[in-house]
């Protein structure tokens, strides 16, 4: 499943930080910071149908501009 990747603007349902992890489930679509992710990975990745984690990016060096 190819999805676009998450920008700054996407926001975690659960707190409002940037996300980093997107949920497809049957019926839409959730989006979790790491924080939230870890939290409730559990839950969600027993009726996800595509999970698309970006948290790694959390972990890049910045680019200098």
């Amino acid at each position: 499943m190819e999805t676009p990747p998450l920008t700054t603007a996407d926001r975690c349902d659960r707190c409002g930080a940037q996300a980093y992890v997107r949920v497809t489930l049957p019926a839409g679509e959730l989006l979790f910071c790491a924080h939230h992710a870890r939290e409730h990975a559990d839950r969600y990745k027993a009726v996800a149908t595509h999970i698309q984690d970006e948290t790694a990016r959390l972990f890049e060096p910045e680019s200098a501009s």
